[in-house]
């Protein structure tokens, strides 16, 4: 009986059940079958609150919990809790599905249609995938600040502390949030990454976990959403600019160079925005609401990678554009020397009398006959 490739990896060959190939093939298959047994179970009396353990939101603070009979009214309230590592893990496999969605709908046939090399091949998988999550983080995270009213009474940022509830849209970000860089890990051996890029890849996704996990769990729920976004949008924009270098290839066009300009703007806009909100909420707005020590360490944090992440912009573009210039300067070197032989080639050598044909000697030796009698004439 033949086996049913994964979701972006068909071959014609049945790798052995069980084999890495099989698994890596099938991934997404084997992925979704577990995700219909949680969604299954949740169906069935006996399995149901385990099932509900993985894919309900807990910590409910509103005094009721959610149901069917439940009258409309005031939004449910959460809170953070140990039973939301359940839900980060149920909704990395939900990622782990849609990542391959994603891969084979669009990016593999982005792929094809422009014949990429093995390294920009990796660089458009990976930017491809961030792009949709970013622009995802930034609509979704926007709108819960839009309803939240956080960017019209950016007190809200620290009022109460620590009590800080969430709606349930503001909750479930988060959680994917979370879900999302967990489930990156696996990807590296699903997506058969090089060993070389693992690292950089490992540490980029746990930095990420890290940041969201920290101001998830110290209840900095509302100037964590509104620093991610923020960096979100950046991001979104830096991958675009990446996908469109990688897809023009080595031509330069204004959209390249639009792109560009704006790359450089929104950057150094969020990343002083991320700074500005940053002291005005840990160094002013929680002064006295949360312990010093918390205060300065969350501020220190939030300064320490803004800096880093200025240090490598500025470091990609002085390199890139030392990279230009040397190229700009190597190019009239290559066009001289390809014009010197051609300029040889266009001197010939004097032609012999002996080479010529017999006509044309007949005619010289005629005309030097001519001359000479000229001469004598005189």
């Amino acid at each position: 009986m033949g086996v049913k490739p994964a979701i972006g990896r068909k071959s014609n060959k049945n790798p052995p059940i069980f084999s890495h190939e099989f698994i890596i093939q099938n991934h997404a298959d084997i992925v979704s079958c577990v995700v219909m047994v949680f969604l299954v179970g949740l169906m069935v009396q006996a399995t149901s609150p385990t099932a509900s353990l993985f894919i309900s939101l807990h910590h409910n603070v509103s005094g009721v919990e959610p149901t069917r009979e439940t009258p409309k009214g005031e939004p449910f309230l959460y809170e953070a809790g140990w039973k939301d590592a359940c839900a980060v893990f149920f909704y990395s496999l939900v990622c782990i599905v849609m990542h391959a969605i994603l891969q084979e709908y669009f990016l593999d046939k982005i792929s094809k249609k422009f014949h990429l090399s093995k390294s920009r091949l990796s660089a458009l998988n990976e930017s491809g995938q961030l792009v949709f999550f970013q622009l995802v983080t930034f609509v979704w995270g926007g709108d819960a600040i839009l309803r939240e009213g956080f960017i019209f009474n950016i007190s809200q940022l620290w009022d109460g502390y620590p009590s800080h509830p969430m709606t349930f849209l503001l909750k479930l970000w988060w959680i994917v949030q979370a879900a999302y860089w967990l489930h990156t890990i696996p990807e590296l051996y699903f997506q058969r990454i090089k060993k070389d890029e693992w690292a950089a890849r490992i540490r980029h996704a746990s930095g990420a976990f890290a940041f969201v996990a920290l101001a998830y769990g110290f209840n900095f729920q509302r100037v964590g959403v509104c620093l991610i976004v923020l960096h979100a949008l950046a991001e979104f924009v830096a991958h675009s600019y990446r996908l469109n270098i990688i897809l023009r290839g080595e031509r330069e066009d204004f959209l390249d160079k639009f792109l560009s300009v704006v790359n450089g703007a929104v950057f150094v806009v969020v990343r002083l925005c991320s700074l500005v909100l940053g002291v005005l909420t840990f160094y002013f707005g929680l002064a006295g609401a949360a312990p010093l020590l918390l205060r300065v360490a969350a501020l220190s944090l939030l300064v320490s990678f803004q800096v880093y992440l200025m240090f490598n912009f500025i470091s990609e573009a002085i390199k890139q554009r030392q990279e230009a210039r040397q190229l700009a300067l190597n190019k009239p070197a290559k066009k001289e020397k390809k014009e010197r032989p051609k300029k040889e080639k266009v001197k010939k050598a004097p032609v012999e009398e002996s080479d010529l044909p017999e006509v044309d000697q007949n005619t010289n030796k005629t005309l030097r006959q001519r001359q000479s009698a000229a001469v004598k004439a005189k």
